[in-house]
């Protein structure tokens, strides 16, 4: 799978075994089994340097929407190189592809959401985002209504604003220091986890009646934004009840909270739309974040795109400096990217196979609940999560010593599938080109597995309820 003459897939497995350190590293691990070097990727596939092949279940990190190896792809960010491979966008300089892209990005998101603000990427949108609530409450005459509240079990970046913002079980290490003053936290709205006998209705009250009393005890004159994945992803693909984030974004309104809907994730047609916030869940929100799906990951870029109303507030009296931004922001060969890739999809009606499709992947993974050690199977399209158990009438869950998900999801590849493991929980987000005879291997291959780490742990004496 190299190159004549170049290095040899152990070659590549060594350089990266002593040079790298990896986003999320786990030092022992790492220090004892190196990398699973990956070498090429085509469709939803991909082969590693070893010539195996996969079927990617985990779509990259939710990102490879229209699928790996698109020539065309390729071409349109080499002739973008060719013709302005840079030109910084400060100030008052742009190019042709961030412009169109801006324009593009606005016919796209929902109501008044017409002012985009191009990053290097979800972290970065996230980051602009809440100094954004910032600048904006200040330029409404409100410079104490600065903090903000986001969820338990959210996922919103690795940045230190971003990471500070989240609140997910093991991205919290003791080595690290976090901002906490000013960042609040409410639950999660996963209703598997719901107190005993608490129906959806009653358990999206109790939600309710929690935000509205967090925001009483900070005071709604202090707070300035409600940072919201519209499904939690890496948090375990939590999908809110019904109702729950229209009555979450009616309150934050009353009380002159910016709503930020974290769509890294969802937007781009992972759940059938271009964006979940409205045409999913009924909200308006005041700004959305994106990154991941807007290139399919062929190449970094993220945005924040928010409402003229917010614009209106930060331009008002037409002296002020909007001090944030990066090198990189509407680099030209990423937006001519974000461009390309946003035609495919509209060309091959992917949010439409991303839909009937994703209905499909539903339904089979679904069918998963009649396994031993499978609590729950949650999500929405194309974004699943299969939550393992060791009594699944009791919700109870295996020790984290066994690291079932990994146990899973190593079991998969030796039968060419990837899926993500998260702990107890194993999460899919196949591209939207997947096919229903690719559903179907994904099915069928993570149910033996699910059943083959379930033997495995029954002979070495764990109890499975």
């Amino acid at each position: 799978m190299t190159q004549n003459n170049g290095p040899t897939p152990s070659d590549l497995w060594q350089m990266d075994h002593d040079h790298s350190l990896h986003p999320w590293a786990n030092f022992g691990p790492f220090e004892k089994d190196g990398s699973l070097i990956m070498a090429r990727g085509e469709g939803c596939y991909l082969w590693d340097a070893e010539g195996r092949r996969y079927f990617d279940a985990v779509g990259g990190m939710w990102c490879t929407n229209i699928g790996l190896g698109r020539a065309e792809m390729g071409q349109a960010m080499a002739d973008q190189a060719i013709q302005l491979g840079f030109a910084n966008s400060f100030v008052d300089m742009a190019n042709a592809p961030s412009a169109m892209l801006g324009a593009k990005l606005a016919s796209l998101a929902p109501g008044d959401l017409n002012r985009v603000h191009f990053t290097t990427g979800g972290s970065t949108a996230i980051d602009t985002a809440y100094r954004m609530v910032h600048y904006y409450q200040t330029c409404m005459g409100r410079p104490d209504k600065t903090q903000v509240i986001a969820r338990n079990y959210s996922y919103h970046g690795s940045t230190y604003i971003s990471q500070s913002i989240s609140k997910r079980p093991g991205d919290r290490v003791a080595q690290f220091r976090y901002k906490e003053n000013g960042i609040h936290h409410v639950s999660a709205p996963n209703f598997y986890r719901a107190p005993d006998g608490m129906d959806e209705a009653a358990f999206c009250d109790h939600l309710v009646a929690e935000f509205i009393a967090k925001i009483d005890e900070i005071g709604a004159e202090n707070i300035g934004g409600f940072f919201a994945e519209p499904i939690q992803a890496s948090g375990g693909v939590i999908v809110p009840p019904a109702g729950y984030l229209p009555r979450m974004a009616a309150i934050c309104a009353q009380h002159d909270i910016l709503f930020i809907a974290d769509e890294v994730v969802t937007a781009f047609g992972r759940t059938g739309h271009w964006f979940a916030s409205l045409d999913q869940f009924g909200i308006q929100p005041d700004m959305i974040t994106c990154a991941k799906g807007l290139t399919s990951g062929y190449i970094p870029l993220g945005a924040l795109i928010f409402s003229d109303r917010i614009w209106a507030a930060m331009a008002a009296d037409g002296g002020r400096w909007f001090t944030s931004g990066f090198t990189y922001s509407g680099h030209p060969v990423s937006c001519a990217a974000a461009l390309k890739n946003i035609e495919i999809m509209e060309r091959e009606d992917l949010l439409g196979n991303a839909t009937r499709v994703g209905t499909y992947f539903e339904t089979r993974m679904a069918e998963l609940m009649a396994l031993p050690m499978v609590g729950d199977v949650r999500g929405s399209k194309l974004m699943v999560c299969v939550e393992n158990v060791a009594d699944k009438a009791r919700k109870t869950l295996l020790p984290d010593a066994l690291d079932v998900g990994k146990r899973i999801s190593d079991t998969a590849e030796t039968m060419g599938l990837m899926v993500r493991p998260m702990g107890h929980l194993n999460v899919m987000s196949p591209p939207l080109t997947i096919t229903e005879t690719e559903v179907d291997f994904v099915a069928e291959i993570l149910a033996k597995s699910i059943r083959q780490v379930a033997d495995a742990l029954t002979k070495e004496g764990v109890r499975l309820a």
